[in-house]
């Protein structure tokens, strides 16, 4: 094998790929890079098991200066060979393989022979077998990420919540996450045809799979592809392939946790709320228990924190309107200002029962696509 190739253009994909390598695998040669050449382009794949990331550099796109002088394939230890391409001097570099799976990269008068393996010993990506498929919108996929996986588990006592359950059924997409104390619920249309409409599609992804999936989507794409099947889920783009496996088990029934009615009902806007959270909890963090409490009356609204070894704040909400009864509870700041920071710029309602029992946030309009869930804090 041997070929040339921009820089930039092969780390790219390079960062993308070892998004999915571990250096704490079981299987030694998953910490090691798969490079293949052929006559179309260079195929690179990066695994740890749980997710495997392939990328394809093709030699048609002008930009790459991708010229493949031999095909052939070897794997390279993922952390010394990144670390090199990234210090190479010049844009353009070489790799070679000599004798035994050795490489040979060069770029200008700098040449580094670095040891490899065997491409034909590394363990085969899951074969996805099933025509079956659903395209999903880049941008409003990887902000439906965004806005689930800060409510997902990092507990492995319950390895079901470190998942978002994603249900498809009747032209809609849910994503739903819970750590028991919060969650996020999203809810986005989506093209089915007649036989995909009669059925219904329930599976969970680890969360971590999708946090790094969000960061390989390349924002220029328009769509990405997603591929369901028993044990496995497989997200296509023009030049990225993204493998994950499925968690197994079943995923708690979460519409029961969503309160029907409210009997306080107050609007802000998200960010400007956010910022009076960030201040309360500058001296909650400092207490044993890092809770902020919000008073809501007809006519004034306020959250205060203190920390006994520090001090206290107050503060009056500006708000935009109140209805319902009179209420005060404590909430975690933290879980708040992480709910808050999904709505960006918009109006919320936040909709209380009482003060033991779940609030949501929810956008001003539009209310039912999107949902955000915290459970107060007892403090008596």
């Amino acid at each position: 094998m041997k070929f040339t190739i921009k820089r930039s253009a092969f780390l790219k994909s390079l960062s993308d790929v070892q998004r999915a390598i571990s250096s704490r695998t079981t299987i030694p040669i998953l910490t090691g890079l798969k490079i293949i050449a052929n006559d179309e382009g260079l195929t690179l794949t990066g695994s740890d098991s749980d997710i495997s990331i392939e990328a394809f550099i093709p030699v048609s796109e002008d930009d790459n200066l991708l010229v493949i002088e031999k095909t052939g394939g070897i794997v390279l230890q993922a952390r010394f060979f990144s670390e090199i391409v990234k210090k190479l001097p010049e844009e353009t570099m070489t790799i070679e393989i000599l004798d035994h799976f050795q490489a040979l990269i060069t770029s200008a008068t700098a040449s580094f022979t670095i040891n490899g393996l065997d491409p034909n010993n590394y363990p085969h990506l899951p074969i996805i077998d099933t025509k079956e498929s659903f395209t999903l919108p880049v941008n409003l996929f990887k902000q439906v990420i965004g806005q689930t996986v800060i409510a997902i588990s990092t507990h492995e006592s319950r390895p079901i919540l470190t998942g978002v359950n994603i249900v498809i059924e009747n032209g809609k997409f849910l994503a739903v996450a819970t750590d028991s104390h919060r969650l996020s619920q999203r809810v986005i249309p989506l093209e089915m045809n007649d036989e995909q409409a009669s059925k219904k599609y329930n599976i969970i992804i680890p969360g971590k799979s999708l946090i790094e999936l969000s960061r390989t989507l390349d924002e220029n794409s328009d769509t990405i592809e997603m591929m369901i099947t028993e044990n496995q889920v497989l997200f296509k783009s023009e030049n990225m392939y993204f493998y994950s496996r499925l968690l197994e088990g079943y995923y708690p029934d979460t519409k029961r946790l969503i309160p029907d009615n409210s009997s306080t009902e107050i609007s802000f806007n998200a960010s400007s709320l956010l910022g009076s959270i960030e201040r309360a909890s500058l001296l909650s963090h400092e207490g044993k228990n890092n809770v902020v409490k919000i008073t809501i009356n007809p006519n004034l609204v306020e959250i205060s924190g203190n920390s006994p070894d520090v001090g206290n704040v107050n503060e009056e909400l500006d708000y935009q309107s109140v209805e319902g009864e009179p209420i005060e509870l404590s909430f975690n700041p933290d879980y708040m200002k992480d709910a808050l920071r999904t709505f960006g710029q918009t109006d919320i309602k936040i909709k209380f029962t009482s003060p033991v029992r779940p609030f949501i946030l929810v956008p001003s309009e539009n209310d039912q696509d999107f949902i955000q869930l915290i459970t107060p804090v007892r403090t008596f």
